[in-house]
């Protein structure tokens, strides 16, 4: 619920309005005592949408929603949103786990739009510690330019995160090259003027630039003449699919949170880039996608209009007389150089969390580390000063601390649970001891790994056996 008019404290006051923070809305939604509000500087909820292209499916299952993972019985589930738009039959025969990526941007716009605690057209300016009142000051304004203020005892950050580009290509952004050199985060914004380009290129082998490479395949015709030449470069050693085995996934659970927390940091820091396949690898599905649009393109002995090519990094890139850029490449394992010539280039080269200028304010009360990260405690508080009395929260902001389940959607109702936990002082939204098979380290005693550990342990106690 949100607080009465005037300067009464709020208990929580979120800044930005994702998935992650909109978790925290619907499960607070159903606590009364707690006065929440949620800012974001958007007119509206949106969700990623240089990349909602039809036919592209959430990677994870319909039931990691806003709350069906911490509260199933949460009004604020995809399949009461179903229901409330008259869709639960054609859900129902569509017999559908991974949802359409349009359907979960309506969803949570749905939730967004009905939580009275959500304000957008907001967006945060400052943020300031008053110790006197023992409060956090937060400052906002309008697109309009109309200026609010609001207090609160506790700030969770879900800001997001911002789209990176390789360094070798930021210079050409400085140069007037807007719709040829991009992020894909924009890419539906100018996929009709990449579609109808000589040659394209697309850098990065996630999920996000195979769905970019699919996509301006299938603006290719039939005969593979039409439409751009399309060219896939990653660093990854191979275009390789998304770990999806049942035991691998339970590296997305709390069990590997927690063990990974107790991991010495550099442990931690050499951990995350190796296991990229957990969470930058791609669909396989989407690279099944790819291979039939190619074996199409090639039917009758035609050469394809495309090349793919991991293994690869970009040195260097500049624009060439006539148009189109001049990309430096590096073949890792061949230690071998090449350049390549396109007209333009999709950079689908991921996110990473930023330190929001609003935070300068209290930016000396953060205990940051030595690579100017938040150090997050294990219920995703941040260490402040002791002088101050209230508390900071992130929301995927804490991949060096909690490993690669941060940005995936399937943790998000529990960390918002654990987080709403840590705010209410009990246990509002009960959240699992225990959710993996696989026991992560060593077990505790002799002969107890294979006997009590896991969640076949768990299940057994919890039904008296």
């Amino acid at each position: 619920m949100t607080a009465p008019a005037g300067d009464t404290p709020y208990d929580l006051l979120g800044i930005g309005i994702g998935p992650f923070n909109l978790s925290l809305a619907a499960l607070a939604d159903g606590v009364p005592e707690l006065r929440t509000l949620f800012l974001d500087a958007r007119p509206r909820f949106s969700w990623h949408p240089g990349l909602l292209m039809e036919g592209t499916v959430l990677q994870v299952p319909f039931l990691a929603d806003l709350v069906t993972m911490a509260d199933p019985t949460s009004p604020w589930s995809y399949l009461n949103y179903l229901r409330a738009h008259g869709r639960m039959f054609p859900f129902f025969f569509s017999e559908r786990f991974h949802i359409p990526r349009r359907e979960y941007d309506h969803y949570c716009r749905w939730a967004a739009e009905s939580l009275p605690s959500c304000r957008f057209d907001a967006e945060v300016t400052s943020v300031d510690w008053d110790g006197a009142a023992g409060v956090f000051r937060v400052e906002h304004r309008s697109a309009a330019g109309r200026r609010s203020s609001a207090a609160a005892r506790r700030i969770v950050l879900g800001v997001g995160t911002e789209p990176v580009l390789p360094e070798a290509l930021r210079p050409l952004l400085t140069g007037g090259h807007r719709g040829r050199i991009l992020h894909s985060a924009d890419y539906r914004t100018h996929r009709a003027g990449l579609a109808a380009a000589d040659d394209v290129t697309v850098i990065g082998a996630g999920q996000s630039g195979a769905e970019v490479v699919l996509d301006l395949l299938r603006h290719q015709d039939g005969g593979g003449a039409g439409g751009p030449y399309v060219r896939w470069l990653a660093r990854t050693p191979a275009f390789a699919p998304m770990e999806y085995s049942k035991i691998g996934l339970e590296h997305f659970t709390p069990d590997y949170v927690r063990y990974f927390r107790g991991l010495p940091q550099e442990v931690r820091e050499r951990l995350v880039p190796e296991q990229w396949q957990l969470y930058k690898g791609v669909s396989a599905e989407t690279l099944a996608g790819i291979h039939d649009e190619l074996y199409e393109r090639t039917i009758g002995g035609t050469a394809p209009r495309a090349a793919l090519h991991p293994g690869v990094e970009i040195t260097g890139a500049e624009e060439v007389p006539g148009g189109g850029f001049l990309l430096r490449c590096r073949h890792a394992q061949q230690d071998s150089r090449f350049a390549v010539r396109t007209s333009a280039v999709v950079a689908a080269t991921g996110y990473a969390a930023v330190r929001p200028a609003f935070l300068d304010p209290v930016a000396g009360l953060v205990d940051w580390d030595e690579r100017g990260r938040y150090r997050v405690g294990g219920d995703y508080r941040v260490a402040l000063a002791p002088a101050v009395t209230g508390e900071l929260y992130v929301q995927n902001a804490e991949l060096h601390t909690h490993g690669v389940g941060a940005p995936d959607l399937t943790l998000g109702a529990w960390r918002a649970a654990t987080i709403l936990n840590a705010v209410a002082g009990r246990p509002v939204c009960p959240v699992p001891e225990r959710a993996a098979w696989t026991t992560f380290g060593a077990p505790a005693g002799p002969g107890s790994g294979d006997r009590d550990g896991g969640a076949g342990a768990a299940a057994r106690r919890s039904a008296g056996g």
